[in-house]
């Protein structure tokens, strides 16, 4: 299933990049691998993008689960929050080198609003997950969904020439 999803997240990437060339432009083995390059780039900032969000989730919502299951029950607000900013640490050290990575000031092949957007919408992908896995009473409704399907939305027009 995951392999899948990869493949078809490969194949909108990779059509996305090939727009970049026209049918005026030919097709040199520099272009190639100027594309393919974009591709790599592309996929090595979402992906450290993912991680970034489930360390910002988990620092987010976990103490609230450690709460929960009485590990954090008595801890003083201030243990809590470094507790979190540990958590924390690790998402800016994973946000960061995404962003530097596939922002096209720097070579990649996303401006900063195409970054937020993908961020944005990851970060709802990650957080609906680790809420079903972490917090089995929340469930997703219909109003949750239509605005996710409103995100997506967003991806495709930010995405638009």
């Amino acid at each position: 299933m995951i392999i899948r999803l990869l493949r078809i997240f490969y194949n909108l990437i990779s059509l996305y990049f090939n727009n970049l060339i026209t049918p005026y432009t030919p097709i040199t083995p520099y272009n190639k691998l100027l594309i393919t390059l974009l591709i790599v780039q592309a996929i090595y900032t979402i992906l450290l993008l993912v991680v970034s969000n489930i360390f910002m989730t988990l620092a987010w919502y976990g103490h609230l689960k450690m709460q929960h299951m009485g590990i954090s029950k008595n801890w003083p607000l201030i243990a809590v929050i470094f507790f979190s900013w540990g958590i924390a640490l690790f998402e800016y050290m994973c946000q960061v080198p995404a962003n530097r990575i596939g922002f096209i000031g720097n070579g990649g092949p996303f401006n900063l609003v195409q970054l937020k957007v993908i961020q944005e919408v990851l970060s709802l992908i990650v957080f609906s997950i680790v809420a079903t896995v972490l917090f089995k009473g929340e469930a997703l409704q219909w109003n949750h969904v239509a605005a996710f399907l409103c995100l997506v939305a967003a991806v495709y027009f930010v995405f638009m020439k």
